[in-house]
């Protein structure tokens, strides 16, 4: 079968970000870690070919690039940044990149983002759900989402977990239960914040279904329903801003889960991911398969979305 899917949800691991980021990632990788420091570039287009997939879009994910020093951070933004335009060259036509940003370093930040979608003409910007326990609505991180709004980028969030999640129920590591309500907390920051309405004209891409949002959304139409103060951070309505979000469909696996969605957002909105190296692709291929879609809708979530939102990958 001739490769045809893009993955919006795959993890590449440049030997700097395995070796700077050194304790932080093995404990937030776990059983996983080995793997990872023995990444090689060659692995993904294996899996991709065996899988069906044409083209995935490269973000660093969790802890991301923030060492807790500023110029620290920056350097290794750009390397890894560097590094995966280096992969996009060497495997021509492969590969996609969201470009990591030094947050909370708002000037490396800004300075990056220039770099980024200007000389390395990267796809987008892959963010992480918190830093530092700060979510995306702070108001420090503002300049950041307004330059991203005006150059009318696609922002990818990754999730990770707030520090005191990490062993809130001993031996259930963040991923299992932490990250999917992290992305919400994320989301909520950034709706609440009024962030989502000033900065319109961002593509927002969440993780793993939007995490909890399906279940919550109705609460948050209620909370800021019953605060006038909310009004000027959501003047046209939760579900307005709710319904414009982009929610990729790892470990969704059942019609149920994907109807909750579908309540949120259109079908148009859903894109194929992988969560490459955790899983293989053919993981986020059968969990497709469990959702009973129709050829159209099942066209779309595989590829027609993807590219209608980054026309720029290859194809």
């Amino acid at each position: 079968m001739t490769p045809h899917r893009i993955d919006t949800h795959h993890h590449p691991y440049p030997k700097a970000y395995v070796a700077k980021t050194g304790d932080v990632l093995k404990r937030t990788t776990h059983t996983f870690y080995d793997g990872l420091v023995n990444y090689h570039p060659s692995q993904a287009i294996e899996a991709m070919d065996r899988d069906g997939v044409a083209v995935s879009v490269l973000s660093i994910a969790t802890p991301s690039v923030w060492l807790g020093d500023a110029e620290a951070s920056r350097v290794l933004a750009r390397e890894c940044n560097d590094e995966c335009a280096k992969m996009q060259a060497d495997y021509k036509g492969r590969f996609g990149h969201f470009a990591s940003l030094p947050l909370p370093d708002t000037d490396g930040s800004l300075r990056e983002i220039e770099y980024a979608l200007g000389k390395l003409k990267a796809d987008g910007i892959a963010l992480t759900t918190n830093y530092a326990d700060k979510y995306p609505g702070e108001p420090a991180f503002a300049p950041v989402f307004e330059e991203l709004n005006r150059r009318k980028a696609v922002v990818y969030f990754h999730p990770t977990a707030a520090s005191f999640a990490f062993n809130l129920i001993p031996g259930v590591p963040p991923p299992t239960i932490e990250f999917p309500f992290d992305t919400t907390r994320a989301i909520t920051s950034l709706l609440l914040s009024g962030t989502f309405a000033r900065c319109p004209d961002i593509k927002w891409i969440f993780s793993h279904g939007g995490g909890a949002l399906a279940m919550i959304a109705a609460r948050l139409v209620s909370f800021a329903g019953n605060r006038p103060q909310l009004a000027q951070h959501v003047p046209n309505g939760v579900m307005h801003e709710l319904r414009k979000l982009y929610l990729d469909v790892v470990g969704l696996n059942s019609p149920g889960a994907l109807a909750a969605l579908l309540d949120i957002v259109p079908m148009s909105q859903l894109l194929f991911g992988s969560d490459y190296p955790f899983y293989t692709p053919k993981h986020g291929v059968d969990d497709l398969a469990k959702l009973k879609l129709d050829a159209a809708g099942l066209a779309a979530i595989e590829r027609g979305n993807a590219l209608k939102l980054l026309p720029g990958l290859p194809h």
